[in-house]
Formats: structure tokens, C-alpha cells, sequence
């Protein structure tokens, strides 16, 4: 059944497809309690630690997790002021319809087969689910990189009462050359695995708080007004990858907001022609803050 599942991905061009095992994870329940007692926290994470390590607090018939990596890669785009993740449509519809697609098939071949699927939606550590299934090995700036496409992936899992046969994480990790410390414009990567992710560009273009002086700067010097890709593109496993053959990632491409629209639009037409774009989730208003921080900044320099 499991090489049936890998042929009926092949065919939908999804390639990376591996098994997690249920847990509970005890190695990550204690890095997660560091990350807390260290005050590495978003505030958008899931609050209950014992939902993060256990899946069976989520589906109690749950016997092994389906985890698939989604590559998006398709260019380097110099004047972007957009993450790389959200060029195309928003990933979470893309990426849940595939899913859906393989439990559909799923249930067709296993009877009684019960499925729930995930894209950025569930209590778990996505990254961690898809080093346990062997897709990919952690960097230094915690992402989940692979052979293939490097760290430009999206993760979707599907908790299952099937027990396919877990499979094992890959025993490297990325080359540790520091790149992506080094880069990091707000000092996030803290160079021994861990990052605090209050510091990242892509939190600070997300954050709904007020931004102090010196975000407002780093927003000048780094003009992106959602997400961040540096230490995605200094690193040396994201060199030559290879682009995206899922064609959803590759259409009706946006790679630059511009003031002067965001302005002009109301919130409810900014939301009829980007809602369905992974960057509208936290609205106009915001976007429109980040951009007008350069702007302003710029001027008071």
C-alpha cells in the first residue's frame, strides 16, 4: 500500500512523500519547553505543548502520519517585495486540494480508511513532522531542506488510521556554513539550530503590534512588506535547485505590491482581488503599514 500511495503521488508530481511515526515526540517536547522558557515565541503557535508532541490528542485512531514536501521554487525575482512562498495563489488551497486528492484515493483503496490533513492548520511542528519521515534535514535556520528544491517547500501531512511504516530521518544536517546567520537582517539565527523568531523580517511584516524604530529601519534597509527569503537564498543547498513541477505554484504570478494600490483600494477590494493570495490573511492595513514605514522613514533619515 505504501508503494501504491508513492506511485499515486509520482503521478501528481508530488515527490517527496514519506511516513512519520505517531509519537509522542519527547525530543521535541523538551526543545519546545526550551523555546518557551527562552521566550522563542511567536504568540501564534499552538499553546498547548502536549498537542504539538502528541498526535493522538488530535485523531485518536491515528496510526501513521503521511508527510509530503511541495516545492514552489520558479525565480529569483531582484525588485520582489513578496516572499517566495507567496508569489502564486496561497499555498494552504493549493496544497490542501493535493492532499485531499491522495486521501480520496486512500479511501478508495483501504476500507475504513479515516484521514484529517494539515497545511500550516494543525497543532504540529511541520518542520519536525518532515524530518522524522526522511524528506528533509534541518539547517541552522531551522528550515526543513531537501536534495532536490533545497528549503523552497511547503509541508502538508495527513493523519491516518493506516499503519504505514514509518519511515527514517536522514542522518545529515545542512553544511553549517554560517551564510544565513550572517545574513539574517534582524539577527534571528542564532547558529546552533535554534532562532528567535520575534527577530525574523518575515514575524515583523506579520506582526500586528506597533513597529518600534528600529523595525521600521530594518523594513527600510530590507524593503519587503510580507515575508523574508534571505537565509533562503544565501544558503548554498538553495544554489541550483530545481524549479516547482506543480503548475498551481507556477501561474497568475504576484511578486510586487505596490503603495500607490494599496492606498487607493478599499479593504474589501483589496480582499476580492488578493484573497486568495497567502499575503491578505493579515489584511490591507498592514501591508499598507509596512509599506508606508520605508516611506516615512526614509524621509526622517
Amino acid at each position: 500500500m505504501k508503494e501504491k500511495l508513492k506511485q499515486f503521488c509520482q503521478q501528481h508530481n508530488i515527490d517527496m512523500v514519506g511516513i512519520a511515526p505517531i509519537g509522542p515526540y519527547k525530543e521535541l517536547e523538551r526543545i519546545l519547553k526550551d523555546r518557551m522558557d527562552k521566550g522563542y515565541l511567536t504568540g501564534m503557535e499552538e499553546q498547548d505543548i502536549s498537542k504539538r508532541v502528541d498526535p493522538q490528542r488530535t485523531m485518536k485512531d491515528v496510526a501513521s502520519i503521511i508527510v509530503c514536501a511541495f516545492p514552489y521554487f520558479i525565480v529569483h525575482q531582484e525588485d520582489a517585495n513578496i516572499s517566495k512562498y507567496a508569489y502564486a495563489k496561497d499555498y494552504h488551497l493549493i496544497v490542501k486540494e493535493e492532499l485531499e486528492n491522495i486521501g480520496a484515493f486512500l479511501k478508495e483503496e483501504i476500507d475504513g480508511f479515516i484521514y484529517q490533513t494539515f497545511v500550516d492548520t494543525g497543532p504540529f511542528v511541520d518542520r519536525y513532522l518532515a524530518y522524522l519521515s526522511g524528506i528533509g534535514y534541518f539547517g541552522i535556520n531551522n528550515h526543513i531542506i531537501t536534495d532536490r528544491y533545497g528549503s523552497y517547500v511547503f509541508i502538508g501531512y495527513i493523519l491516518n488510521n493506516y499503519p504505514f511504516e514509518p519511515d527514517k530521518p536522514l542522518k545529515k544536517t545542512c553544511i553549517q556554513c554560517g551564510a544565513c546567520m550572517k545574513s539574517c537582517p534582524g539577527g534571528a539565527i542564532l547558529g546552533d539550530f535554534q532562532i528567535n523568531p520575534r527577530r525574523c523580517l518575515s514575524f515583523t511584516t506579520q506582526k500586528k503590534d506597533v513597529l518600534s524604530r528600529e523595525e521600521k529601519k530594518l523594513l527600510e534597509k530590507h524593503p519587503m512588506v510580507f515575508g523574508c527569503d534571505i537565509c533562503q537564498d544565501v544558503c548554498p543547498h538553495n544554489q541550483n535547485v530545481s524549479y516547482t513541477p506543480i503548475e498551481a505554484f507556477q501561474k497568475s504570478i504576484i511578486y510586487k505590491l505596490e503603495e500607490k494600490e494599496i492606498e487607493r483600494i478599499s479593504n474589501k477590494a483589496f480582499k476580492r482581488k488578493y484573497g486568495d493570495r497567502a499575503f491578505s490573511w493579515r489584511g490591507r492595513k498592514l501591508i499598507l503599514r509596512n509599506l508606508e514605514a520605508q516611506r516615512k522613514t526614509t524621509k526622517d533619515t
